[in-house]
C-alpha cells in the first residue's frame, strides 16, 4: 500500500484529503475521558496540514443507529483536536449535505474540518452493497485523495473504510502504517520467547486469536471474566463467576491442543472474588477475599486474578522477547480490583521484551492505572482490529488500500 509519504512526496498543496480517522472516543456527561486515539491521529493530520492541504477529518463514535443523535456527536472530539492541534478546526453538523460542503468550500490551505459522525447516515454501516456505494459517492465528492489511518475501524466493511478509498487515490496514514508493521513483528518476524496475555469479558471474542496463537506464541496467558470458562473446563467450580458454558467444549480442545503442541497455557492459581458487581462509580470499599482458583465459593463472583497468580504471571513474562496483551485481568477500573491489570502492566515494563498493548480496555487500563504509554512497545488504537489480524483474517480497510 502507498503511504503519507509518498503523497506529501506528490504534493499536497492546496488539495482537499479525506483523513479517516478513529475518533471513537469514551464520553462521560459530554465530556472525553480518554483522548488517546484523537492524539494518535495527530501526526497524520500534522504532516498535511504542515504541507498545504485542506484537510477533512471524518470519524465514526459510538453505535447510533442510523440517524442524528446528539450523545454521539463528534463535536466534543473536533474540539479537542482543535486544541491538539492549536489551531481552530471547522465543525460541519452533517456527513455530505449542506454543512459539510459549506465548512469544506471555507478551508484554506493547512486548516481542517471535521464533519459529523459518519454513523448518522444509514449508509455508512449498511450491508448492502448499493447503500454504502452511494454514501461512499457522497463523501468523494468532498475530496481529492483519501487517507485512511482509522486503525480501530479496518475491520469494518463500511462505506468510509472500504468503498471510499475505491473512489479516490489512495494511501495509509502513519498510524495505520505503524499498527501494521507492529502487527507483522506479532505474526511473521516473532522474536522468541513470545509471550500473549489475554484477559476480557468472554470467552468467545477471543476464541479465534487462541486458535491462530495456538500456531505461534510459546505462552498463553488468560485472565479476566473469560478465564473462568477456562477454569470451568479443567472442572473447577467458579461460584457466581461469568461463564459460558457453551464454549467449554472448545476451550477443552484447545487446552488439548495446546499441550500436544508445547504451548504453556499458564491459568491463574488464586482470585478475587467477592459477593457481586461492584458500583464503579461510587468505588466504595467491597472487602474482597482471595481464593484458590479450584475453591471459588458458591455465590461467589471471582473479579481479578489474585497476588500469587499476578506474580506468577509476571515470572512467565520476564523473559520473553516478545508479549502481546489484550484485554484486562479483572474489572481494574475499581481499585480493590485492578491488582492483576496493574501488575500485568508493570510487568512488561519491566520485561525487556518488545510489548505490544492490544487496544481497547488495555489501552485505556494502562492510562487510567498511571502508566507511561511511552513506555510501552506499542499501545495499539484497535482492540478489535488488532485481534481479527493475529487470527489471520483479511481486513477490509487495509484490504482496500492496496494497490
Amino acid at each position: 500500500m502507498k503511504t503519507i509519504d509518498e503523497l506529501l512526496a506528490e504534493g499536497v498543496s492546496g488539495k482537499r484529503v479525506f483523513v479517516r480517522a478513529d475518533l471513537n472516543v469514551p464520553l462521560a456527561d459530554g465530556q472525553i475521558t480518554d483522548d488517546g486515539r484523537i492524539r494518535a491521529v495527530l501526526p497524520t493530520v500534522e504532516a498535511l496540514t504542515g504541507a498545504g492541504a485542506k484537510v477533512i477529518v471524518a470519524s465514526h463514535l459510538g453505535r447510533p443507529k442510523g440517524a442524528p443523535d446528539p450523545a454521539f456527536s463528534l463535536l466534543p472530539a473536533a474540539e479537542r483536536l482543535g486544541e491538539l492541534l492549536g489551531k481552530p478546526v471547522a465543525f460541519a453538523q452533517d456527513t455530505v449535505g449542506p454543512a459539510a460542503h459549506a465548512a469544506v468550500d471555507g478551508l484554506e490551505p493547512g486548516q481542517v474540518a471535521v464533519i459529523e459522525n459518519l454513523r448518522f447516515n444509514p449508509g455508512e454501516t449498511s450491508k448492502d452493497d448499493a447503500e454504502r456505494a452511494t454514501f461512499a459517492d457522497e463523501l468523494a465528492a468532498l475530496a481529492d485523495v483519501y487517507v485512511g489511518d482509522g486503525f480501530g475501524a479496518v475491520h469494518r466493511k463500511h462505506a468510509s473504510v472500504y468503498d471510499l478509498p475505491a473512489r479516490l487515490p489512495h494511501y495509509a496514514g502513519y498510524l495505520i502504517a505503524t499498527e501494521v508493521g507492529v502487527l507483522q513483528k506479532l505474526t511473521e518476524e516473532v522474536q522468541r520467547p513470545y509471550a500473549v496475555v489475554l484477559g476480557g469479558a468472554k470467552v468467545s471474542d477471543k476464541l479465534g486469536v487462541i486458535d491462530n496463537l495456538l500456531e505461534k506464541a510459546d505462552r498463553i496467558l488468560i485472565g479476566g471474566g473469560m478465564v473462568f470458562t477456562f477454569l470451568k473446563a479443567k472442572g473447577y467450580e467458579v461460584g457466581a463467576s461469568m461463564l459460558q458454558e457453551d464454549q467449554i467444549p472448545v476451550v477443552q480442545e484447545y487446552l488439548k491442543r495446546a499441550e500436544e503442541k508445547g504451548v504453556e497455557f499458564v491459568l491463574p492459581v488464586d482470585v478475587v472474588v467477592s459477593g457481586g458487581f461492584p458500583d464503579l462509580k461510587a468505588k466504595e470499599p467491597t472487602h474482597p477475599d482471595t481464593v484458590p482458583a479450584d475453591a471459588i465459593p458458591a455465590g461467589q463472583v471471582g473479579l481479578d486474578i489474585g497476588p500469587a497468580t499476578a506474580e506468577l504471571y509476571a515470572a512467565k513474562l520476564a523473559d520473553a522477547r516478545t508479549i502481546f496483551w489484550n484485554g484486562p485481568m479483572g474489572v481494574f477500573e475499581h481499585p480493590d480490583y485492578a491488582g492483576g491489570t496493574r501488575a500485568v502492566a508493570q510487568a512488561l515494563l519491566d520485561s525487556p521484551a518488545f510489548t505490544v498493548v492490544g487496544g481497547g480496555d488495555s489501552a485505556a487500563a494502562v492510562r487510567l492505572l498511571g502508566f507511561d504509554e511511552n513506555a510501552y512497545g506499542h499501545i495499539s488504537t484497535g482492540g478489535g482490529a488488532s485481534l481479527e489480524y493475529l487470527e489471520g483474517k483479511t481486513l477490509p480497510g487495509l484490504a482496500a488500500l492496496e494497490d
